[in-house]
């Protein structure tokens, strides 16, 4: 699955992230566009999976 940096590259261009301006995203190369966009949303990427929030001992 490859990721279309171009509609990410817009979507960050419209609202760019706290410290940036649209000027700095449009400079960006494909593979550090594709690191902001990860470090942004690694969050989200295992939200739906259990115990991943906490430490348990048994």
């Amino acid at each position: 699955m490859e990721p279309d940096t171009e509609k990410l590259r817009k979507k960050y261009m419209d609202n760019p992230p706290e410290g940036m301006i649209s000027e700095d995203i449009r400079r960006m190369s494909e593979d550090d566009l594709l690191d902001m966009d990860y470090f942004l949303n690694e969050d989200h990427l295992f939200a739906d999976e259990a115990g991943v929030e906490g430490f348990y001992i048994f």
